[in-house]
């Protein structure tokens, strides 16, 4: 995984990994990894997060107000 950069330092995100379909997000204070797949969570969802986890801003609030429970 690689370590999301947190511009603002106060998100939630710990790491995350970007894969074809989907992409892991591991959160701070916690050992589970959460995928989002284009399946569960929608290709436009996955897309958006991916590109905030490469610019490492946006991520955390991204998650909590569009795919919170869509997790596989």
């Amino acid at each position: 995984m690689e370590r999301y950069r947190n511009s603002s330092g106060t998100s939630g995100v710990n790491s995350f990994e970007i894969g074809g379909d989907y992409i892991r997000v591991k959160f701070t204070g916690t050992s589970k990894t959460y995928t989002y797949s284009h399946q569960k969570a929608g290709s436009r969802h996955v897309e958006n997060m991916k590109s905030l986890a490469r610019k490492g801003s946006g991520l955390n609030a991204y998650i909590n107000q569009h795919v919170r429970n869509l997790n596989d």
